[in-house]
């Protein structure tokens, strides 16, 4: 077998490998034996909600064993086949195997990485903040840069994108902006981009200089419905006041933008864009999920551990670089991973980024061991 394919063989087995821990493969059929068990339990639909949630559980079980055993025996017929051709020396019974096993990799690997989605609320919907950091009119532009690719990003995934509230820049770009990103896993994929954001580039604004710019990147998922988070009502306090949009499609000047500040934990939410009493609902619901997303991170040692490091959005606190002079680059300081194609990246093109993040998440390293394997 050719060393191209072997190594496609190893990347296989990698996705298979994380496959089976993320599906507890030890255990799997043993529990699909209890589910069909309870499945034969006369009373079962005397509880509707328990019943379907049995029942979706049941599915997802199923459909990870059989997507397991079918990527395993395909590869395993494929290998059988090269042997077979390159013993038989029939070239085309060999090309075939390992134009299968191509494709092959690239379904486990598809499969690999929607197998990291299974946190708490990985497939909510969720709530994306961008806010200009050190720099000035320079970090304003760069924070209206990071919108514009995750923009482009969500577009390409087919999500919904809704703007919550947006304060432009005093000469260019943006000071904040938020959104409602609306799509299955979309806080899923989005939760590993919080934390500080570092530009480096030629100044475009006349000056001429090599310019350092930094923007603040905060992920947090929209609480369903079904989530029960309690806010004390003396706990808040609410502003109405007249908010500006920044031109074109986000014009609006209107009396009822609403503002919510949350005493105890200080965190403060607005909404601009719609009328004052679907301001006040939506602020309210960013307030929960902003509640819900501490009560994640208390209970998840890897996302606490990412906002932690995240700090104030200047030197020293950065998880990604984009270089633009002197040289091209875009780099993870997390995990490492890089590209020099910097203007895909900044077209949207930053499903490598969240899955090198995703995947040393799911393995339980920290930044340092990570970087350390590279």
């Amino acid at each position: 077998m050719r060393a191209e394919i072997e190594n496609t063989v190893a990347a296989i087995r990698k996705s298979l490998a994380l496959l089976g821990q993320r599906m507890g493969l030890e255990t799997a059929e043993f529990r699909l034996e209890e589910f069909n068990a309870r499945v034969e339990d006369p009373g079962l639909w005397d509880d509707p909600e328990a019943a379907q949630k049995l029942m979706r559980d049941r599915q997802v079980l199923v459909d990870s064993i059989a997507l397991y055993k079918g990527i395993a025996q395909e590869l395993e017929d494929n290998i059988e086949l090269i042997e077979l051709g390159e013993m038989e020396e029939d070239g085309e019974v060999v090309a075939e195997a390992e134009a299968a096993i191509r494709a092959l990799a690239e379904k486990a690997a598809e499969k690999e990485l929607e197998a990291l989605l299974d946190g708490e609320a990985d497939a909510n919907d969720t709530f994306l903040e961008i806010n200009a950091g050190a720099g000035g009119t320079e970090a304003c532009d760069w924070a209206a840069m990071l919108q514009r690719m995750y923009i482009r990003w969500a577009e390409k995934r087919g999500y919904k994108v809704e703007l919550q509230s947006e304060e432009a820049g005093s000469e260019a770009g943006i000071k904040s902006v938020a959104y409602k990103i609306s799509g299955h896993n979309a806080y899923g994929w989005l939760k590993s981009e919080s934390g500080v954001h570092r530009l480096v580039r030629i100044s475009p604004f006349g000056k001429g200089t090599r310019e350092t710019s930094f923007a603040s990147v905060w992920v947090y998922p929209v609480v369903d419905d079904n989530i029960e988070i309690e806010v004390n009502p003396a706990d808040i306090r609410i502003d109405t006041y007249r908010s500006s949009g920044a031109g074109g499609q986000h014009v609006n000047t209107t009396d009822s933008a609403v503002r919510i500040t949350h005493a105890p934990t200080g965190i403060v939410v607005t909404s601009s864009e719609k009328s004052q009493h679907q301001n006040r609902d939506i602020a309210m619901k960013a307030l929960k999920s902003r509640l819900y997303q501490m009560e994640i991170d208390k209970r998840n040692e890897a996302i606490n551990e990412a906002h932690a490091a995240k700090g104030s959005a200047g030197w020293g606190n950065q998880i990604r670089s984009y270089v633009l002079q002197p040289y091209q680059m875009v780099k993870d300081l997390r995990t490492n991973h890089e590209t020099s194609d910097t203007s895909g990246v900044l077209d949207g093109d930053l499903d490598g980024f969240m899955a090198a993040t995703l995947a040393m998440d799911v393995a339980g390293k920290s930044r340092s061991e990570a970087q350390a394997e590279e």
